[in-house]
């Protein structure tokens, strides 16, 4: 099942209320939670955002639903990915993070920046990588939307591209188009993006390093050990969960919108159990975290979802029959202290 981050929806109640609409039904019928909308921490199903996208749109009669949505969103919703891109030293640094870590938003997005033969343009094109092929126009206009503010965020409040790339028919006048982008639409094309000057991505931003590479660490961490099959998306939706402490099977199957013994089904046939796979991410992110950062133990503990740091050191005697102390200095070369 692919996911996206709750925030994906933000301003969908407000936006469906304001045009006589029901959202709390829209989403009802999309088998998504009115709470679950807006949330960073949480992640919901793909296929059901576009449900409630297409349907609050015919239901009300709104052409222009996708791009009315967007227009009440932000880099903010992309969470750490944004926050990565927005402190990047440049634009095309930025590109670069979305490019590299898309996926911790949601794993069903790919972007990509390619140079245009003999051009100084570049496409930036994004895709919706789905188990099954659903129609979304209005979930590619929204995602377009978003885009545009996303970079008119990074390069100014007045930034147009060179033109927009919409994989469908219109749903507007061609009028309406160039009013919301600023620039010529290309409608029913191959693919969904925006040609952009190549010049666009060598201007600065308000580059913040420290706070820069910790975000890095922490993308790192969440895209390096992704994997096929529902375990991988499991351990996915666990990773970025655990510092919230909310990683019960109950949470974890609603958001797969699986029930809990079902869950346990799937992925016993894939040879795990979900204990297993929650105790194996927090071994990893704990090793990683020991090895490679200057974590307090009180913080590392908080990001394993642990109330207590007594519980992080249980885990690592058990884990590395080791103290978490003691394979901090091992991994910096300092000798160990005398352990009991």
């Amino acid at each position: 099942m692919s996911l996206i981050r709750g925030t994906c929806l933000s301003g969908y109640p407000e936006l469906v209320a304001e045009l006589g609409g029901d959202p709390s039904r829209l989403l009802a019928d999309a088998g998504l939670r009115i709470r679950d909308i807006g949330r960073n921490d949480v992640f919901i199903s793909y296929v059901g955002v576009i449900a409630a996208v297409e349907s609050a749109a015919a239901s009300t009669g709104t052409a222009d639903f996708g791009r009315r949505l967007a227009s009440r969103q932000g880099i903010e919703i992309l969470g750490p990915v944004g926050s990565a891109a927005k402190t990047s030293a440049t634009v095309g640094d930025a590109f670069a993070i979305f490019d590299t870590y898309i996926s911790a938003y949601s794993p069903a997005i790919r972007t990509t920046l390619t140079a245009l033969p003999g051009s100084t343009r570049l496409r930036f094109e994004f895709r919706i990588v789905l188990d099954k092929r659903l129609a979304h126009p209005q979930v590619t206009e929204l995602s377009l939307g978003v885009a545009l503010r996303v970079c008119r965020f990074l390069v100014g409040r007045d930034y147009a591209p060179v033109a927009v790339h919409i994989p469908h028919a219109a749903l507007a006048p061609r009028a309406d188009y160039v009013a919301y982008f600023g620039c010529a639409p290309s409608v029913d094309d191959r693919l969904s993006g925006f040609t952009i000057e190549a010049a666009t991505l060598s201007r600065p931003l308000q580059h913040d390093d420290i706070t820069h590479q910790a975000l890095l660490d922490y993308l790192r961490g969440v895209v390096a050990t992704a994997e096929p099959g529902l375990a991988g998306e499991v351990r996915d939706v666990v990773r970025r969960l655990l510092p919230t402490g909310a990683v019960t099977l109950e949470l974890i199957a609603a958001q797969f919108s699986l029930h809990p013994k079902a869950l346990q089904r799937r992925l016993a046939l894939e040879g795990h159990t979900y204990g297993s796979l929650v105790d194996g991410v927090r071994r990893e992110s704990a090793e990683r975290y020991l090895r490679e950062t200057e974590l307090s133990l009180t913080h590392l503990a908080r990001e394993l979802g642990y109330s207590e740091q007594s519980v992080l050191t249980r885990s690592c005697r058990r884990w590395f029959n080791d103290s978490p102390a003691n394979i901090r200095r091992q991994a910096r070369g300092s000798e160990p202290a005398a352990t009991r």
